[in-house]
């Protein structure tokens, strides 16, 4: 059987509801991939009363955000327009030892890798995390808000990324992608750039 692994955005809901929906998936473990592990509009998702909520609630948290983060703070992971570069994230030693310590915790734990965003499409755990696992076989799913599961291989159907099934449309596995189409949709605005400590010159 391949690997799986879910991902989920806390969004701006209870704790409550959040662990809810964990439990209906069987999540055992969540990993933190948030860049900076605190929100300002859902401070119940900050660090420490996450891990706090998860421990009562029986689940195990691990944060992996400085490595799997999809807004790191060197500024060398943007573009000049202020783009998140997702190739130079991924080629780093720490996001690589990051993603082989998470194949580990596969193999005994099921697992969800969670971000603030609800919609996973534009979120850095679909376009950048994901495809990185995907292209290891791993096979990887999404948690909405509502309670379905949608698949990596739908929502990259979504969105034109290809799949293993459509090699055409998929230039990561083939290889030919060039680092400034490996990126984020959005660049990142400069409040949240300086939030997560890169600024502008």
């Amino acid at each position: 059987m391949p690997q799986e692994v879910f991902t989920v955005g806390h969004s701006s809901g209870t704790i409550e509801q959040f662990l809810e929906l964990l439990a209906l998936h069987g999540i055992q473990v969540l990993v933190d991939v948030r860049s900076s592990p605190y929100s300002k509009f859902a401070g119940q998702f900050n660090r420490e009363p996450l891990k706090q909520a998860l421990k009562k609630a029986g689940l195990f948290y691990l944060f992996l955000g400085d490595a799997l983060g999809g807004m790191p703070a060197d500024r060398r992971f943007y573009d000049e327009d202020g783009y998140v570069l997702y190739r130079r994230i991924a080629e780093t030693p720490a996001f690589r030892e990051a993603v082989d310590r998470l194949l580990k915790g596969l193999e005994k734990h099921r697992t969800v890798l969670m971000c603030g965003e609800e919609n996973p499409q534009g979120c850095h755990r679909h376009l950048l995390i994901a495809r990185v696992l995907r292209e290891k076989g791993v096979q990887v799913r999404h948690i909405r808000g509502d309670g379905r599961v949608e698949s990596e291989e739908d929502l990259c159907r979504k969105d034109g990324l290809g799949t293993r099934d459509n090699p055409d449309q998929n230039i990561l596995f083939l290889g030919l992608e060039a680092p400034q189409q490996w990126r984020s949709l959005k660049p990142v605005p400069r409040q949240r750039s300086e939030d997560s400590g890169w600024t502008e010159e």
